[in-house]
């Protein structure tokens, strides 16, 4: 395998050797489902999807596990405020993670596993640590001791004696050190008997970092090929899950590897900061598949900065694409035969997935390909067809993919006719203006029988399709 990766651990590009020949272990942190997720949360999704395809395509198979975290402070009290059952919080939110997952186009993971469907699993790990001499039972609480594991900070390039307790970890004084985190967090008053589980130090429910180790060891084993997640996960919470299980005796991820922020207004994307944009938001005003080449065409690793502007010059960008794609299939038919990816696109994507020069390879084929339409030269078109195709699928962007063809279409359908109906209300304002109601009448009259409704108001003239 000639694919190499930026290492977290390493700090530096490695070549990528599986555990197993042809046989490639994922695990990735998924979200925590507090809400909706916003155009920073999915990045992870797409980043790691492109890796997927991108290792499919080399002839691997790939176990790819992407874990839901449905219980934790922040659910608890967003549901409580919201009055309804934390589960009921949390399973609503899950719904909106997989509906941004799906309209992205992401690959269905191999095994989407809950935090609250694996406590024995946790439980056993947690008895692991304490008869290792690594963790500690207070008062329904455990914690993991981090001096008594010497790695601990190397993930990060931290020194414990520099470390400050991280800002998610509660500090109090039954804690044999600041800077120890929970493994299992006892009931609190006034918390939902719903949210807790029996175990041999009381009822309560899990640690964030407990259960990703937990996971990841059930369903990929000790020691498996590739741990991913957002940069901001680096520490505490993948500085803490390795500690946790390599302290049990696992091997744990060989790789680690974190994509970027999005940012909007030079700040990360937050609810905490209010400055997001809602997946089920931005696809409804930008088509899903021009979203998906707005997060794929920058490295992975490199900071986007969200603005309107350029979502729109990403669209531009994909609608050139897909404009080349449409026409040549028209001309010589879509089926690709068997093409070949062009050296330059498959040494982009073995030099740590460099999207950006891979989407640039892309580009320079569709330029080829738009020549020869022009000039006649069918089988160059065929050919330039075939290999764009071939790229755009390794990056989930082919534009003939069924999670594309109907829902673009139909989308663009939407658009269509927003747009004339806009353009007609336009013309029907102006005619109104010059007192011209005669022609103002006839063209909401003929809007009304192509099914619009147009209703004046206050607020101004407003459209609706009428069923």
């Amino acid at each position: 395998m000639s694919l190499r990766l930026y290492d977290t651990a390493a700090r530096a590009v490695r070549d990528f050797t599986p555990l197993r020949a042809g046989q490639v272990s994922m695990y990735v942190c998924g979200l925590t489902v507090q809400g909706p997720p916003h155009i920073g949360h999915v990045r992870f999704a797409i980043a790691f999807d492109v890796l997927r395809r991108w290792l499919l395509h080399s002839g691997s198979e790939v176990t790819y596990v992407r874990n839901i975290t449905d219980v934790d402070d922040k659910i608890l009290a967003k549901a409580d405020a919201a009055g309804v059952p934390w589960w009921a919080w949390a399973y609503e939110n899950e719904r909106a993670a997989t509906r941004a997952y799906d309209a992205l186009g992401t690959l269905p993971p191999t095994y989407e596993p809950r935090a609250t469907g694996h406590v024995p699993e946790m439980v056993e790990l947690i008895e692991r640590l304490i008869a290792r001499g690594h963790a500690y039972a207070v008062d329904g609480d455990v914690y993991f001791d981090v001096r008594s594991f010497p790695g601990y900070g190397e993930l990060t390039g931290q020194r414990l004696a520099d470390l400050q307790p991280a800002a998610d970890t509660e500090t109090d004084d039954r804690k044999r050190d600041p800077r120890d985190f929970a493994l299992w967090k006892g009931t609190k008053a006034g918390e939902p008997d719903t949210a807790s589980w029996a175990t041999p130090w009381g009822r309560g429910r899990p640690g964030w970092h407990l259960e990703c180790s937990a996971m990841a060891e059930r369903y990929l084993g000790p020691e498996f090929d590739v741990h991913g997640g957002g940069l901001d996960l680096r520490f505490p919470h993948h500085e803490n899950e390795r500690a946790q299980s390599q302290a049990a005796g696992d091997g744990f991820a060989r790789y680690w590897l974190h994509n970027g922020w999005v940012t909007m207004g030079g700040e990360k994307m937050s609810k905490s900061l209010g400055n997001t944009a809602l997946v089920d938001e931005v696809v409804q005003r930008v088509r899903p598949v021009e979203l998906r080449y707005y997060l794929v065409a920058p490295h992975y690793r490199s900071t986007i900065e969200f603005t309107e502007g350029a979502l729109e010059e990403a669209g531009a960008g994909y609608r050139r694409l897909e404009s080349f794609v449409r026409k040549a299939a028209e001309r010589v038919g879509s089926g690709t035969g068997a093409p070949v990816l062009p050296d330059a696109f498959s040494a982009a994507l073995d030099d740590d997935l460099s999207t950006p020069a891979a989407v640039a390879v892309v580009h320079e084929a569709v330029t080829r390909g738009n020549t020869a339409l022009a000039g006649g030269d069918d089988a160059t078109v065929a050919g330039e067809l075939g290999s764009v195709r071939a790229m755009l699928g390794v990056l989930g962007l082919d534009p003939l993919d069924p999670q594309w063809a109907t829902g673009g279409n139909d989308q663009r359908l939407a658009q269509a006719t927003d747009g004339l109906v806009s353009l007609a209300l336009e013309q029907r304002a102006a005619a109104r203006a010059r007192k011209d109601y005669a022609s103002a009448d006839a063209i909401r009259d003929q809007l009304g029988a192509l099914g619009v409704q147009v209703e004046d108001t206050a607020q101004g003239t407003r459209w609706e399709l009428t069923t």
